[in-house]
């Protein structure tokens, strides 16, 4: 099936990416998305925007080349308490919220402690998306992460990029194999995140779905292929951004 959404993309907003927002949407044109999701590296991150940028989303067009944007954040999870860095102000100026750990502003503890800090940042009531669950920065149980993602309705990212060899994450595919066992057992959605850092990148998803075949993963399942339910999914409605 054909991919009609990427939502976790970043532009040059983001310090160390490289294209910009039209760049980025011509891109996902040119590929035929319906849905871009473009959600830029909260303040913790070294290089990242600054919280401002956040609060003037509303200037974006919501629809560039024919594509539907969710202009948005990624933001990072701090700690093994699940603390966030932006705050409900900040959420409430973005159409989608990605939260992820990432190694740089991360402070982390044993296995037991570092799911206590992803579920409570899946049970935030303003994330929509994990990413980058099994990239191995922490160290986790996946049986309750499952389970608090289909609890709460949050969508758990295969992500593709974490699984290019040179970036040496060794543990990554045996991890997204096993998220996509678990999802697939409890009959739970994922999303296929491209991550992408240019526009080249927007739905290269070459890593990913191989594990999808692997994991006999139903396409149902696979929110990338049906972005009208995914939007309902997530509860985002376009139509009142």
């Amino acid at each position: 099936m054909q991919p009609l959404l990427d939502l976790h993309t970043h532009t040059i907003a983001s310090g160390h990416a490289y294209s910009t927002i039209q760049e980025m949407a011509q891109a996902a044109a040119d590929k035929g998305l319906q849905i871009l999701g473009i959600t830029e590296h909260a303040p913790t991150l070294p290089g990242a925007c600054q919280s401002i940028y956040f609060r003037n989303l509303h200037v974006v067009p919501r629809q560039m080349y024919g594509v539907r944007l969710l202009m948005g954040v990624e933001l990072n999870i701090l700690d093994t308490h699940g603390t966030l860095d932006l705050d409900e102000a900040h959420y409430r100026c973005c159409d989608l919220r990605i939260a992820g750990i990432h190694i740089l502003c991360w402070q982390g503890g044993n296995r037991q402690q570092n799911t206590d800090g992803l579920l409570a940042a899946i049970y935030n009531p303003w994330t929509h998306i994990i990413s980058h669950p099994g990239d191995g920065t922490a160290e986790l149980d996946f049986e309750p992460v499952v389970r608090a993602a289909k609890e709460t309705q949050t969508l758990l990212e295969i992500n593709s990029s974490s699984m290019i060899p040179r970036r040496g994450k060794t543990s990554a595919r045996p991890n997204n194999l096993e998220i996509l066992r678990r999802c697939r057992q409890l009959d739970i959605p994922v999303i296929l995140g491209s991550d992408a850092h240019i526009s080249f990148s927007i739905a290269d998803y070459r890593y990913a779905l191989p594990l999808l075949a692997e994991a006999d993963f139903p396409d149902e399942l696979v929110m990338n292929y049906w972005p009208e339910r995914c939007l309902e999914y997530l509860k985002i409605n376009l139509d009142n951004d």
